[in-house]
């Protein structure tokens, strides 16, 4: 598939900063096994994405693997997973902000998502940073295999970054590669001091609304802050995931 003139210039750049994404996702232990998907839009409306072939190892992934899916095509390539097409495919074209979709099944957020009450209470710093900010989805029905299912997806995002996807896993979306990572990253460091605070059987000290709200906000004044963590995180990679 060829590649449209308007991305040419911007394409690489694009490509290394998702492999990246991709392998720390692996360090990380983010991902089941060699499913889930990561995709990063090339083309202004969203519909032109590059995502994570099918069946291909995050922690080896290079960037010139990643396949180019166009949403005007006719054909889903061989090697792109259907759920891959009907969840990114849904969000990159229905959510204007989602440029970068990061679709993972970490250990604690999943662990989260499998409660009743999947609810991520403020009770730290950095749980507080998500207060009020979370889209909860609780009607898990099976694989996300149909164009119907990613829209309802995308429709329950309702301009949040964080989707918490009952009994299933977590989704973060971004305006960049840094910033769907940096949100995801800290979602899960979020979980898992939830999911052991639970893990005491004693009760949790939650925050109050001012407070949390207060402590989302201070994150929120900080914006060159998932750039810099990104950057600083790619530094750490082999850079043979470029080629």
């Amino acid at each position: 598939m060829s590649v449209p003139p308007l991305q040419n210039g911007g394409q690489a750049r694009l490509r290394g900063e998702l492999a990246a994404l991709c392998r720390l996702a692996a360090r990380f232990d983010w991902q089941e096994a060699t499913a889930n998907h990561i995709s990063l839009a090339v083309s202004e409306d969203g519909a032109q994405f590059l995502i994570n072939r099918r069946w291909r190892d995050f922690a080896t992934l290079k960037a010139s693997e990643l396949a180019f899916v166009d949403g005007g095509a006719n054909e889903l390539p061989d090697d792109v997973d259907v759920t891959a097409w009907a969840i990114h495919g849904a969000i990159h074209r229905l959510v204007p902000q989602a440029r970068c979709v990061v679709h993972l099944h970490p250990a604690y957020a999943t662990a989260l998502s499998c409660l009743k009450d999947p609810t991520l209470y403020p009770v730290d710093q950095t749980t507080a940073r998500f207060f009020n900010r979370v889209a909860i989805d609780d009607a898990y029905s099976g694989m996300a295999d149909t164009s119907q299912e990613g829209e309802r997806l995308a429709r329950i995002l309702s301009g949040r970054k964080i989707l918490m996807m009952g009994n299933h896993g977590l989704l973060s979306i971004g305006e960049s590669a840094a910033e769907a990572f940096d949100a995801f990253y800290h979602f899960e460091r979020a979980a898992r001091t939830l999911m052991l605070a639970y893990g005491t059987g004693q009760p949790l000290s939650v925050l109050n609304d001012e407070v949390a709200e207060k402590t989302a906000k201070a994150w929120e004044n900080d914006p060159d802050f998932a750039e810099a963590h990104f950057t600083q995180m790619r530094g750490t990679l082999d850079q043979t995931y470029l080629s």
